[in-house]
């Protein structure tokens, strides 16, 4: 942020406010660490701080200290419409657009409230008082410790935010793997272990945790997959009656994909997931080197994300999507060979 974005957000904060933090839908360990990090330190600047996500998130982050606080939208809507209401200053983290809040958007475009974004997504919409936005950071939660040192609030860091904001950058870098991982992440994961950040035990917390039913549905998912070597892709399916089966839940599919984008040669990877409740096909892309999966999901999924990951959705059924992704790639040859 530069000076004058500073103090406009000093303005803004000078005095204790009803604030509301809210993350995207399908909230993941960016989204849930970033908010809770944030609202820990507003609540010690004096202000009343709710969290709030549209809908419920995996079970594997449900250990994050202050989860239990958290106003799930689709399970509270009239207790979290009065909440955006009577807001004074409404923070939006880790997406750049808010009809990524799902049912929750309307919502939130009627608040009187002023807008804070912070986010590291590509083309962030206009419709924040302050815009704090950089697509070169690995995540929001490293955002949200550039934010409180800029306000000169490390004073109050302390164990429970550290751990918050290790879990979103740990996890939106694939374990510090992607490139987006600086030196400065490093310093700013130094600083979190300094700070109470117990590493060794959020990643177990995290990773360690596959139920026989995960890996049942991670041998189905790799069991579909099918590489086409004439465009350096691969791609998995999952049918809503594999994901049945194994008694799918919430965030079992996470990172399903990356072993796809792992096989020699690969550059462009994507996972169709069928989802009979939405009715639609949801999907994750990921690739290597320059090419950007954030513009293909935009010009043709209706997603968004980063150059190389991010997300997407058809309206199709599973065996259409994948026949017209099939057809869309010969479009992409010389970008992907």
């Amino acid at each position: 942020m530069n000076s004058k974005e500073i103090s406009l957000v000093e303005s803004l904060l000078n005095s204790p406010k009803h604030i509301v933090v809210v993350g995207h839908k399908n909230p993941d360990g960016d989204a849930i660490g970033s908010c809770l990090g944030l609202a820990n330190f507003l609540r010690q600047k004096g202000h009343q701080v709710i969290v709030m996500m549209p809908n419920d998130f995996p079970k594997f982050l449900h250990w994050i200290p202050e989860t239990d606080q958290i106003t799930i939208y689709e399970q509270e809507v009239k207790k979290s419409e009065e909440i955006v209401k009577n807001a004074d200053l409404i923070f939006t983290l880790d997406f750049n657009a808010l009809n990524r809040t799902g049912d929750l958007a309307p919502v939130l475009a009627a608040a009187t409230a002023d807008f804070i974004l912070i986010d590291h997504h590509q083309q962030p919409d206009d419709y924040a008082k302050v815009i704090y936005s950089d697509v070169t950071m690995c995540s929001t939660s490293q955002m949200v410790y550039h934010f409180i040192e800029a306000l000169q609030g490390l004073e109050f860091m302390n164990s429970k935010i550290a751990t918050q904001l290790y879990v979103g950058i740990m996890t939106d870098t694939g374990s510090f793997r992607f490139p987006a991982t600086t030196a400065t992440t490093h310093r700013v994961i130094a600083a979190l272990i300094e700070n109470g950040a117990k590493n060794s035990e959020i990643h177990q917390n995290i990773y360690d945790t596959n139920s026989p039913d995960r890996l049942k549905l991670l041998g189905v998912a790799l069991n579909n997959l099918v590489m086409l070597p004439e465009f350096n892709t691969a791609y998995i399916t999952l049918s809503q009656e594999e994901l049945n089966d194994n008694n799918f839940k919430k965030g079992d599919t996470e990172g399903f994909v990356n072993y796809a984008l792992s096989m020699q040669g690969v550059v462009f990877a994507i996972i169709f997931i069928e989802n009979k409740k939405e009715d639609i096909v949801k999907m994750s892309l990921r690739s290597k080197g320059n090419f950007s999966v954030n513009e293909f999901s935009r010009s043709h999924y209706n997603g968004g994300g980063h150059t190389n990951a991010a997300g997407g959705r058809s309206l199709l059924t599973l065996s259409e999507t994948v026949a017209e992704f099939i057809s869309i790639l010969p479009k992409y040859k010389e970008d992907l060979t």
